[in-house]
Parts: C-alpha cells; structure tokens; sequence
C-alpha cells in the first residue's frame, strides 16, 4: 500500500468521499483498493446490485438479530459480544469493511422515532453493551462505525436542528457512552451525525472531532458523515471529518483541490484526512478472504437465544406464568401472526428466516391452541420505510366484527395471550413518535379480553417505551420489544419456560408522556432544541422529583427468586470495587441481573439522587449463591466541572446501593472515596465564599476580612455571614474595602 506522499493532490480529495453509496473510491495507479461499508447494527444490510440509501434495491440475506432497544434489555455484554461477531463474520463472508453501528445515542425522550436503534436511557449501560458490539465486529477483522456523533437525539429536523445542552450534561449524558465505547474498544470508524450542536454542525465541529474524540479520549480511527451529513466539506476537513459519505460526484474533491490551490485550505489538514482513509483500507485489506459460507442454522439459534434473553417479564400476578402445554390457549393479535421484529430505516434488514409466535406456541402446546387476529395490522410500508404516512383505518363493524371473534376465542380458554404493539408506520428512522399510546383498537382489544377471560396476557410488541392503561386489569404483561427474526420461538420459548425471563428495562415506563423529563422541550422550535432537563434524564429525572413510575428503570421479574447478602465496597486505584453474594432461593435455574447504583450524600454539586455506574448478569440454579463482583470506574465516578472545564472526582463517602432495579434496592455499602482537589481559580466575580474556600488564597482572604473593620458585616463569628458569603470580590471596593486588599485575595488565588 502507498504512502500518502505518492498521492496528487486530487487523489487525496478523491480519497476522501464516497464513489456511490456504500463503497470508497479506489485509486487504480497506485493499487488502492475499493472497500465497502454497509449498514447495521442488529445485521447485515448489503444491497445487492445498484446500491441506494432508500432500500429500494433488496439486501442480501442476513441474520437480524435483536436490534438494540431488545438487546440492550438482556444488560449482558457478553451476549452482545457473540451477537457482534456473528455479524461481523457474515460481513466477512460478503467482503464487508465496516458494520455501520453501533448507535449508543442516550433515549433523552420517549418520543424518538429512532429510540429503537438505541440501548438505554443511561450513558453507562449504553458504554458497556455498545463496547459488546464494537468488540464482537471487530474480532472477525471488519470495523465498526459507532454513531450518531453526538447528541442526536431526534429524527424532527434532523438534519438541521441544533441540539442546546449545557457542558455538564454534555459530558455526563450526551457523550459518556461514545466515550466509554472508544476507550475501552477503539472502533475503527466514528459516524458524525446530521444535527447541529450548540449551533455547530457535528460534522465541523473541531471541539467535537478533534478536541474531544482525538486529543482527550485517544481515538485513533476515522470520523465519516453520517449519509448527507457534511455540510461545507472544507470546514469539515479542518475540523476532523475525514470521509464523506455518500459520493458527492466528485463536487466536493474539487471544492478541496481549489481550496487547497487558493490557500483556503491547508493541504496538510487534507492529507491528515486522507492518511486516514488510506489506513482504513490498509486494515480492511489485512483479514484474509472468508471462503465458507455463512452457517445459517448456527446464527439463527444465537439470534433465538439473544431474542429469549432480550423479553422482560414486566408483570406476572398468581403467577400465571409459565403456561403448561396442556393447558388450552387462545391466541389474539395479528402480531402474533405476522410479527413485526425490526424497526424502519437504513437498519432494515432482509432476514434469513422469520420465526412466528403462534407457529412457535402450536410447536410446544399439547392443548388446543385458537386463534384470532382481533385487529387488522397496517401494510408495512415499500423499501426500509421513513415516511411516517398513516394508513387508513379498517371501518368500525369490521373492527367490532373481529374484536368479538376474539372474545368468542377468550372465553373457551384457559389462558388467553393477546399480541398487541406499534406497527411500522408508528415508529421509525426519519420521524419522531407524537404520543406513547398503543393503537386504539389494540387497548380496544385488551379490554374486551380482559373482561372475557380475566387470565389474560398482554405481549407486546414495540420499539419504544408505551403507555399501558390496562397494567391493573390484566395478571402479566410481557414486553418482548422488537426481537429480530427469532422473535417468534423466543416468546414461545419464555412463555413456556424453556426460558427463564432474565429481560431487565434500559429505559422508563412512565404513565403519561407529560411526566417525561423532555416533555416540554421536545422536539423544539426554530431549528432549534433546549436540552433544559440537564443531567435529569430518564430516571434520573423521576427519583429526584420522587414520582410514581408504571415500571422502573432496570425492572424486570423472574420465574424464580433472588436474596442479596451484605454488600461490600472498597476503594482501589481503578474505582470502587464492589461484591456481594446472590442466591437463586427459587425451584428452577435462572439470572438476575445485579445493578449497582451510587450516590454522593453532601456533594457539592447537584447530583441525581442515584446513577447507575456497574451491573453484572449471573445465572444460578437453585440454591447456588454466586459472590458477584462489579467495579465502578473511577472515570465513571466523575463530574463534569464547568468552572474549570474538567473531569473532578469528588472526596467523600459514596453510598453503593445493590439491587433489581433503581427502586428495587436490597443492600447497601458506603466507601471513603479520596480525590481530586478541586482550585477554582478566582476571579472578580468570584465571591468571598468562593476566596475563603480556596486553598491558598482562603487563609489570606480570611485574615484580611476578620482583621478588618468591615469583618462585623462579612463574619458571623468565625463563619462567614449570608452576605458575605455572596458577595462579589469585585463589590467589596464599592463598601469601602481597600483596593489593595481585594487586590492581595485575587494574587493569592491565581
């Protein structure tokens, strides 16, 4: 491979964009290779034939795994792992360079039409399964592309919309997954996204690219647009974004050789781009070719196993579940029938195989096993689907006619399952949710069911969080997401017990949008979005207003039961290091997922009142205890300090709270953490507070103000009064204090 040196200065433009909408130009002369990327992240999405970024040309068969909103309920990076390179050895087996994905964006509202693509409402939850991924792809030789840089957290205006959030919630929210992910892993690409942020687009963003992604977390890859992101190509050279994606027909190439020949643009800022380019290629080109052919029946079975482990038991009274097989059951909901596994937009993929819930029950009942499709589902729309249309509603006998077949089945079961979710055109890439109700005829449904057959559960089928009305009318509620092609045999599978539901919630279930954090700020106005939340997101927001939840955060129930020892906690050189023993106290095999929470009682700084900072899944079989050992980093201990523009580590005694949820907390263990001093440089504005907590000008402030005549207004004993505390260095000359003397506190406190 070349040198960067062997390559004219149109070559190095050429470099760096796209020859159509997947593949990267090659140069001939000097035997660079074309390398291909593709879209992911849950599977393959390679277009055969002509390729185009609407899905109007079919893919090649792949296996669609779960995608995130279900896999990132399994709270098991290691499962994300295998998932990962199962999809990166058939991207090998199809000559692929990069998996375009991860997405690790946070679900800063319920509303997101892309929520579904994404893990967790938590930056830590969302690091740890994005890094599953990264590493998973990675190991077979084919990169990763981890997206949407940054703070992309809504399809309205996507592609304009400036996302306004403060530094603190930036850094703690909004890039803490991205961060996490590129330390620990080091994906080969990072995708810039289409937003603007603080009213600079992603894609020039030199604080974003180069300051942060490149100079403090050490990334070592490339940065490409997201598709149609760049915005002026010459602005995004100079600030880091190497690739452009797709072909521009060669527009942009000739944009920066002009800029280059005018001397707007710096040719080394252009070759830094292209060195980038050529290294991606070089390390594309080091897998050896893959001449098997893809085991389809292997891929399958982890894409059944990751569904099972991805459903969340959300409610299970009596318990009516497991179903027996030889009990009579009546199936309800055409999901059932024709399951919807995936959402809409570039992660579309065209399965190998898609698994139907109904035909997986039949398999295991012994009983009679009825159905009834209670209502009619909407056309899925053409290619990958992004329009958001609505299709026009089935006439109201034709509704009533169906919903009383389906009472007609409830009645003469034992148990009655009814499928209910959001179809494909009420969820997907390119435009945002208006509301979290299901359909109406859905909860028209359940209702109807419910008041025929009270041993009713509800599956639901959804890529977002939903408002569930019917919780206190039905005895269980089973959420099983979006599932890919396995959906099927898995919900069959967890119902029936073959699988322990072991599903844990990334996100919030609240009652009523109106509770949201983002309610009133979602989705903006004028182009523009006000992240006034801050750091409150998700649950967060909801345990520091103390408000009543339909289902937390890290929620979900098993099919046996788990009892927590003593929680033990120590400091160390990496964090703090946790354990505790867990004990299966149930009749059948099962894993609990153990969340750690902390919390800083007495910080100086507005916390919430817990964050998630480690969790571990274990599986135990009854009666087994497992001493469970979890570390939460010291990077993940930290805050964000806007006054110095630094990561601090506060001192004090943090609280570590164990348990099932983050309202489910069965132990508790509290650490002395030692750490950063924190100098606040003074200024004019900083008040004499501020002076006497400095710890070098402090002393000076204190026995210049005590000693003086104006210490009986500024001292209340020993302590500072109100007043003084508050008041401004810069006011004191204003109530006769020596010019001198304020002068002597601000050269201390440099």
């Amino acid at each position: 491979m070349p040198d960067i040196s062997d390559l004219t200065l149109e070559e190095k433009a050429a470099l760096t964009s796209g020859l159509d909408f997947w593949r990267l130009k090659a140069i001939e002369r000097l035997g660079i290779p074309s390398i291909m990327v593709t879209d992911g992240p849950h599977g393959l999405r390679k277009q055969a034939g002509e390729s185009d970024h609407l899905g109007l040309n079919a893919a090649v068969p792949a296996t669609c795994f779960p995608p995130a909103v279900g896999l990132g309920a399994s709270w098991d990076p290691a499962l994300a792992e295998r998932v990962g390179a199962a999809i990166g050895r058939e991207a090998a087996i199809e000559d692929v360079a990069v998996v375009l994905g991860p997405g690790v964006n946070i679900k800063r509202s319920v509303l997101c039409g892309r929520n579904f693509e994404y893990f967790s409402e938590d930056p830590i939850h969302a690091s740890d399964m994005g890094s599953g991924i990264v590493r998973g792809i990675q190991s077979q030789g084919v990169g990763t592309s981890l997206k949407h840089f940054a703070a992309n957290n809504q399809e309205t205006d996507r592609m304009r919309v400036s996302s306004d959030v403060d530094p603190r919630p930036l850094r703690e929210i909004y890039l803490r997954a991205f961060q996490g992910v590129v330390e620990d892993t080091q994906p080969w690409t990072v995708m810039c996204s289409y937003n603007r942020v603080n009213g600079v687009y992603a894609s020039e963003d030199p604080f974003l690219l180069t300051e942060v992604l490149r100079e403090e977390w050490g990334f070592e890859g490339l940065v490409v647009s997201d598709w149609g992101a760049s915005n002026v190509r010459t602005e995004g050279i100079k600030a880091g974004m190497d690739l452009e994606m797709p072909s521009s027909n060669g527009l942009s190439d000739r944009q920066l050789v002009a800029a280059v020949k005018a001397g707007e643009l710096d040719e080394a800022d252009l070759d830094r781009a292209a060195e980038r380019v050529l290294n991606l290629i070089r390390r594309a080109n080091e897998r050896a070719a893959v001449s098997e052919a893809l085991d389809v029946d292997a891929h399958h079975a982890l894409a059944r196993e990751a569904a099972g482990r991805s459903i969340v038991l959300l409610k299970n009274e009596g318990p009516i579940l497991p179903l027996r097989p030889e009990q009579k059951v009546a199936v309800i909901g055409e999901f059932a029938e024709k399951p919807r596994y995936q959402g809409g937009g570039s992660s579309h993929i065209t399965p190998t195989r898609v698994d139907v819930a109904l035909d997986a029950i039949r398999e295991v009942a012994d009983g009679e096993v009825a159905y009834a499709p209670g209502y009619v589902l909407p056309e899925a729309p053409e290619g990958i689907g992004m329009s958001g249309g609505k299709s026009p509603k089935p006439a109201a006998e034709v509704l009533e006619k169906l919903r009383a077949e389906a009472v007609a089945v409830a009645k003469d079961a034992d148990i009655t399952l009814v499928f209910v979710g959001l179809p494909d055109e009420d969820e997907s890439e390119g435009f945002d949710r208006e509301h979290i109700d299901l359909p109406a005829e859905h909860l028209a449904l359940v209702d109807a069911v419910a008041d025929a057959n009270p041993n009713t559960v509800v599956v639901l089928s959804n890529g977002g969080v939903v408002a569930l009305p019917f919780a206190d009318r039905v005895p269980a509620i089973v959420e099983s997401w979006l599932l890919g092609q396995a959906g099927g045999s898995g919900v069959a599978d967890v119902l029936y017990g073959a699988v322990n539901p072991s599903g844990r919630l990334a996100e919030s279930f609240p009652y009523r949008l109106e509770d949201t954090p983002a309610f009133t700020s979602f989705p903006g106005e004028g182009q523009h979005v006000r992240y006034g939340e801050g750091i409150y997101v998700g649950y967060r927001w909801y345990d520091a207003r103390k408000m009543d939840v339909a289902f937390p955060f890290g929620h979900g129930l098993s099919y046996t039961s788990f009892a927590y020892g003593d929680a033990a906690a120590r400091w160390t050189d990496e964090g703090i290091a946790i354990s505790v023993d867990v004990t299966n106290t149930g009749s059948v095999a099962g894993r609990e997922v153990v969340q750690a929470y902390v919390s800083v009682p007495g910080s100086s700084v507005d916390r919430a009142p817990r964050e998630l900072k480690a969790f571990a899944s274990v599986e135990l079989q009854p009666g087994e205890t497992a001493t469970v050992e979890l570390l939460a980093r010291r990077r993940d201990l930290r805050y964000w300090e806007e006054r110095v523009q630094a990561w601090i580590l506060e001192s004090g005694d943090y609280v570590v709270e164990l348990g099932s949820s983050s309202r489910e907390l069965h132990t508790n263990a509290t650490v002395a953490v030692a750490g950063d001093q924190l100098v606040i440089p003074l200024t004019r504005d900083a008040s004499v507070g501020d002076a006497f907590a400095h710890p070098v000008a402090g002393p000076v402030a204190r026995a210049e103000i005590a000693s003086s005549p104006f210490g009986a207004i500024m001292m209340d004993g020993d302590e500072l009064s109100p007043m003084g505390r508050d008041m401004p260095l810069s006011r004191l000359v204003s109530f006769g204090v020596p010019v001198e003397l304020v002068t002597r506190i601000l050269e201390a406190g440099k």
